[in-house]
């Protein structure tokens, strides 16, 4: 895969981040935790889902999640949930509508993985779809929250999603973090299409891999 050169001048934002997720992880640490009772509880599996995704500069990190979804979700669904099919658990119905699945990723930040705000992390797969502009979305460090997400959660294509993201790469910095910070809670409160439903192929309107 060919890789980007990262965007220079985010340090600040980057310290930001992992001095403000260490002051978050402190007091959410009791609610993570109540959190991973209830999954365990709730049909004894794994309470976290570990994925690797593509981050800063195109290099590879693993992202935590607490798991949502049935044992072998992925392998029913491959990756969206058919009209339908009952694949969200009853605590990750919850979860995914208070976007409280994510928490786990205070953990990348702090590893230096993620942001607070920037394009949520990717996979291989789309990443050898890309388009040379399209690969700009990695010039900044992937983020838990981030401006495509203001504008649609699952409902946006592929394509208008990364073109929100390299919106924001353009913008990136404390200040217009903030802003989109702001503006998230809204967004999940009224977004409303916190699950995905379909095949897939409503959404997916990226090119062929490049060889």
């Amino acid at each position: 895969m060919r890789t980007v050169d990262p965007r220079s001048g985010l340090q600040g934002k980057y310290l930001l981040d992992r001095v403000g997720a260490l002051l978050v992880f402190l007091v959410v640490a009791p609610l993570m935790g109540l959190i991973a009772l209830a999954i365990k509880l709730g049909d004894g599996g794994d309470i976290f889902y570990k994925q690797e995704r593509v981050g800063l500069g195109g290099k590879p990190f693993s992202i935590w999640k607490f798991r949502t979804m049935v044992p072998d979700a992925f392998e029913i669904g491959k990756g969206y949930i058919p009209e339908g099919a009952d694949l969200i658990t009853n605590v990750g119905k919850f979860l995914r509508r208070t976007s409280l699945d994510e928490l786990p990723q205070i953990l990348n930040i702090l590893a230096g993985d993620m942001s607070f705000v920037g394009p949520r992390p990717t996979l291989l797969s789309q990443v050898k779809r890309y388009t040379a502009n399209q690969m700009r979305r990695l010039e900044v460090k992937p983020g838990v929250a981030g401006l495509a997400q203001l504008h649609g959660r699952h409902s946006l294509p592929w394509s208008k999603r990364i073109a929100y993201d390299v919106e924001y790469v353009d913008r990136a910095g404390v200040l217009y973090d903030l802003l989109i910070l702001l503006r998230t809670p809204w967004s999940l409160l009224f977004g409303g299409d916190y699950t995905n439903h379909g095949d897939g192929a409503a959404i997916d309107d990226l090119g062929p891999a490049h060889t």
